[in-house]
Parts: C-alpha cells; sequence; structure tokens
C-alpha cells in the first residue's frame, strides 16, 4: 500500500472530492462519524481526510436518501446491499412503510379536525354503518392486558399463534377478530382477547387443555349475534383515529334504539401484509338487539 504523499496524489481531497460530489466538507465529516461514507486515507500527521473518485456515487446516494428522511441503519442497509436490485427492494420496503404512516397520520389529522371543531356528526357521516347476522361459532381464544402502544403487534402475534393452532381444531372456520372487554388506550390496558373461530370443538377443547396455561387461551361456543359494523381501512385502523368508527357505530345504534350486548370488536378479513393503506381490512363491530 502506498503512504504519504504519493498516495495522496492518488486520492482527492475533502475539498475536491466534496466539490466532485456536490456536498460540503461538513456533510461528508457528518457521514464518516455516522459510518455511512469512510474516508479512503486519513493522514495521522494532519488528520486530512481523502477519498477515491469512485465514492462519489454513494456519498451521493446517501445524501439522497437522508434528504427522504430514511434512518440511518436503512440507509447503511441500501448503501451496503449487494447489488443495485436488492438495494432498490430495500428502498421500496422503506417508502411503502412511509406512504403507510403518512395514510394513518392523514387519517388521524381528519379524525381531530373533526373534534376540534364540533363536526362529530360529519366525521361519522363517512362511515357507512349496517347490521349483519352471524352465526353460532365455537372459538378458540387468547387474551391479554395491554395498552395501545403495544396492541398492534400483540393482535399480529396473537392471531398468528392461533391460526396456526385452528390447524389442530379442524381449521379456521370463520373471521378472525380481537373482543374488547375494557376500554385499551395509552391509560387503559383492557383487556383485549383475540378470537379465532374452528371447525371442531372436540378438538379445540383438547387444544385448550394441552395450551390453555401458556397464552390465557380458552375455548367457548358464541351464539349467534347480528353485528352493527363498519368497514374501515388499513389506514384507519391505528389508534386514536380507529375511535371514529367506534364512535359512528355507537352513534347508529343510538339513533335506532339499538343495545350492545357484547363487547365491541374488530374483524379482520383481509391479508393485512399484502393490503395498502387505502384497502379495507376491518370491521368495527358491537353486538346488538
Amino acid at each position: 500500500m502506498v503512504d504519504g504523499p504519493e498516495r495522496n496524489l492518488q486520492l482527492l481531497t475533502i475539498g475536491a472530492f466534496a466539490a466532485r460530489a456536490r456536498l460540503s466538507p461538513k456533510a461528508l465529516r457528518l457521514y464518516d462519524r455516522l459510518g455511512l461514507l469512510a474516508p479512503a486515507h486519513v493522514d495521522g500527521a494532519t488528520g486530512y481526510r481523502y477519498y477515491r473518485a469512485g465514492q462519489v456515487e454513494r456519498a451521493r446516494l446517501v445524501a439522497m436518501l437522508r434528504q427522504l428522511d430514511m434512518p440511518l441503519a436503512r440507509i447503511a442497509e441500501v448503501v451496503e446491499a449487494d447489488d443495485g436490485a436488492a438495494a432498490a427492494a430495500l428502498l421500496g420496503a422503506y417508502w411503502a412503510d412511509v406512504e403507510a404512516r403518512v395514510a394513518g397520520q392523514r387519517t388521524l389529522a381528519e379524525y381531530l379536525r373533526g373534534r376540534l371543531s364540533g363536526r362529530s356528526s360529519e366525521m361519522y357521516g363517512k362511515f357507512t354503518v349496517g347490521t349483519v347476522q352471524v352465526p353460532a361459532q365455537v372459538v378458540i381464544s387468547e387474551k391479554r392486558h395491554t395498552l395501545a402502544d403495544e396492541l398492534p403487534a400483540w393482535i399480529g402475534a396473537a392471531l398468528g399463534r392461533l391460526e396456526e393452532a385452528a390447524r389442530e381444531c379442524g381449521g379456521v372456520a370463520g373471521v378472525p377478530y380481537v373482543a374488547y372487554h375494557a376500554e385499551v388506550s395509552m391509560e387503559s390496558d383492557g383487556p383485549a382477547e383475540a378470537c379465532v373461530p374452528v371447525a371442531d370443538e372436540g378438538a379445540a377443547r383438547a387444544w385448550a387443555e394441552r395450551h390453555g396455561r401458556a397464552w390465557e387461551t380458552a375455548v367457548r361456543v358464541e351464539p349467534a349475534r347480528r353485528l352493527a359494523y363498519t368497514r374501515i381501512t388499513k389506514a384507519q385502523v391505528a389508534h386514536p383515529q380507529i375511535l371514529a368508527a367506534f364512535e359512528a357505530v355507537e352513534e347508529w345504534m343510538a339513533a335506532r334504539g339499538l343495545t350492545a350486548t357484547g363487547p365491541c370488536r374488530e374483524l379482520y378479513f383481509a391479508d393485512w401484509e399484502a393490503a395498502g393503506p387505502g384497502d379495507p381490512v376491518c370491521d368495527v363491530a358491537f353486538p346488538v338487539s
């Protein structure tokens, strides 16, 4: 390896490299400190940084990714990817997350504007509410006390465990749902209960006997019910904007003299991972009489 002045002639000073990359020396020092773009050589005596011309493309890429507000860890994944296709896939996954977050924030802003302006009736009018009859069904369930910020991860994990367990119980025989036996918020922890309808009651009871202590699992026969419900998109599922959907159903019930006869629930009928922010994924419902 060539050292000293002779080596430096093969490299670009930080100023020359910054001009070629259309960045500032300050930005390059930051990228070095963050571990995103290290100089090719640092002079031990002077501390001067030197770069190879081939590092220009990486420097520009880091700068553009930072303009997308991409977290540093994800920028590192993109620039260290094995090839362009892998880097593009990582960027695509990040941007899908951004669009989902923005869609959720947009829905939350609409919810808050409605509350703050006193236009609740107008806000609820965006939801189409109706009723549906659900037959009696055997369900296996998992119950947990959880706060709102922990709820999405728990729902996904619990329904996944129950759908896997349903293979031992004759298979899934209806739409999975989550029932709320008390309020779930940032201050109140429920409990919530994840439920999956199954086909074989005997096998379900045997499964619950084997696993009941591990997950607070249970099996029961749910009677036939009439549900008042509204259908919402993936972006509307997040807390607290989902509260607008629950409130819209409650207002609709009150206007028709209907009474809730059980805990409110969310029925998840779509493939959550495949759904986009605007796709319908969930029915918000109350059992009524």
